[in-house]
């Protein structure tokens, strides 16, 4: 039901933009948050973003690199990551939650694939 791509390989200080696309049901009245993980670790948040698009937290490592968005008439929600570094690199999934907006990712309900960046140095 959310399907994320825009992964690839890009050299550091480059840029992607990552988007998710839901199909099922509407998340509009859901919590839109981007988490990712990198080989050998555990998952982590990145970015939320709230039902209105009001309300956007990141975490420390891209806060002013990364924006997060969402158009809720294409049911989608986007990263935007610039400044790419190799510490960048990992799978990256969307996920949505009932709360308004949360960096725990044990209050998301609804995950997507996930998909991969790549960041070389």
């Amino acid at each position: 039901q959310l399907q994320a791509s825009g992964g690839g390989l890009v050299q550091a200080g480059g840029s992607v933009r990552l988007s998710c696309a839901a199909s099922g049901r509407s998340f509009s009245r859901y919590g839109m948050g981007w988490h990712r993980q990198a080989p050998g670790k555990e998952r982590e948040f990145v970015a939320v973003i709230s039902w209105s698009g009001t309300v956007t937290y990141y975490a420390d490592s891209v806060k002013g690199r990364f924006t997060i968005s969402r158009d809720n008439a294409k049911n989608t929600v986007y990263l935007q990551m610039n400044s790419l570094n190799p510490e960048d690199t990992a799978i990256y999934y969307c996920a949505a939650t009932l709360k308004i907006v949360s960096t725990s990712l044990n209050d998301y309900n609804y995950w997507g694939q996930g998909t991969l960046v790549t960041v070389s140095s």
